[in-house]
């Protein structure tokens, strides 16, 4: 629960500061992208696995949300994009996405370590 209300909070406060804009759908998408990065940080598979999981599924939901609430383009609009699906996802922000999420599974991972001594 706590992972989807980080991505709840987080997503629209990332297109806030990017875009000066969101949308309520990007709290729900950022919650389900969140539950899924708080699932890969259980996981023990390696770090770069996981940040690719994390960005395809990411990618997966931002898609999903595109053709529930996008589909007339007033929300954003990749169709400019290089890569692009539908004008919904591009290969941009999914490598963006997996950037991310290397940095929150690793963020993660160091606090669960806790300091070195």
């Amino acid at each position: 629960m706590r992972w989807f209300l980080a991505g709840a909070v987080g997503y629209p406060l990332l297109e806030l500061a990017a875009r000066g804009r969101t949308h309520y759908s990007m709290a729900i998408a950022g919650g389900c992208g969140g539950a899924i990065l708080g699932r890969l940080c259980r996981s023990r598979w390696p770090l770069a696995v996981r940040a690719v999981l994390g960005g395809a599924g990411i990618t997966f939901v931002e898609a999903a949300a595109g053709l529930v609430w996008n589909r007339k383009y007033r929300i954003w609009d990749y169709r400019r994009c290089a890569c692009n699906w539908r004008g919904q996802v591009c290969l941009g922000y999914s490598l963006l996405w997996t950037g991310i999420s290397a940095a929150v599974l690793a963020a993660d991972g160091a606090v669960r370590r806790g300091p070195r001594r």
